[in-house]
């Protein structure tokens, strides 16, 4: 399976820390955000990973070059103007190939598995769009996005709990979209749950969006209260 980081957004938030780097580069545990998901994606098995970006793109491909010291091969998906979640996996659908692909956004930092989602996900479900990965909420997102129940999401139910900006998708999801136009994830999903057409899983472990320099450095102090472990 292929896997796209999405790391195009201009980190607005994390200011004045992005207004020289990348949020992608920003360091957490002695290593750029972004390097903690490439490490785990050759883990699990993926050996080539498509990273878009917009927002100082040249320092993120000066940084990861072409991926071999992860045992990986990188293609850049070059934006210019951040086109969204969608609009920028839509574009970079000429590197993703016609099979379902593992995406993870470049901003958050958790415990989540790829090795089920890469190897144990081949193909998806018959009818299936996406299968997304949900978390409990966070204090900064208390009402959450989406329901669980039966494996299968929706917008509609209750409880609701968190996207984690992690997702098996199909190619078909994004065929709406013209390349180079800007398009959220969010209401193609919502357009599919309403198809039943998205299935997914609720982790419980560490996630967290890392939106925040306040987020940043609890999650700097998590990582050494943990000795550096790996997640």
């Amino acid at each position: 399976m292929r896997a796209m980081i999405l790391a195009a957004g201009r980190g607005d938030r994390m200011r004045p820390l992005t207004d020289h780097t990348p949020k992608s580069l920003l360091p957490v545990g002695g290593k750029p955000l972004i390097e903690w998901h490439l490490e785990k994606l050759a883990r699990a098995g993926v050996t080539r990973v498509v990273i878009n970006h917009a927002w100082l793109g040249a320092l993120i491909e000066a940084q990861l070059g072409n991926g071999a010291r992860f045992g990986l091969s990188i293609v850049y998906s070059a934006e210019g103007q951040a086109l969204g979640t969608a609009g920028g996996i839509a574009r970079a659908m000429p590197h993703l190939g016609n099979a379902p692909f593992l995406v993870v956004n470049a901003d958050i930092f958790t415990g989540v598995d790829y090795v089920p989602l890469v190897q144990r996900r081949p193909a998806l479900a018959p009818q299936t769009l996406a299968h997304i990965v949900l978390v409990d909420n966070p204090e900064h997102h208390p009402d959450g996005d989406f329901a669980l129940g039966g494996g299968r999401v929706s917008d509609e139910a209750q409880p609701r709990l968190t996207f984690a900006g992690i997702g098996v998708y199909d190619p078909a999801l994004f065929s709406g979209i013209q390349p180079g136009a800007r398009a959220q994830l969010a209401p193609l999903l919502r357009a599919a749950m309403r198809d039943g057409r998205v299935t997914g899983e609720h982790f419980t472990g560490m996630w967290s969006d890392v939106g925040t320099p306040e987020r940043l450095a609890r999650v700097e102090a998590m990582i050494r209260n943990r000795g550096g472990d790996h997640v």
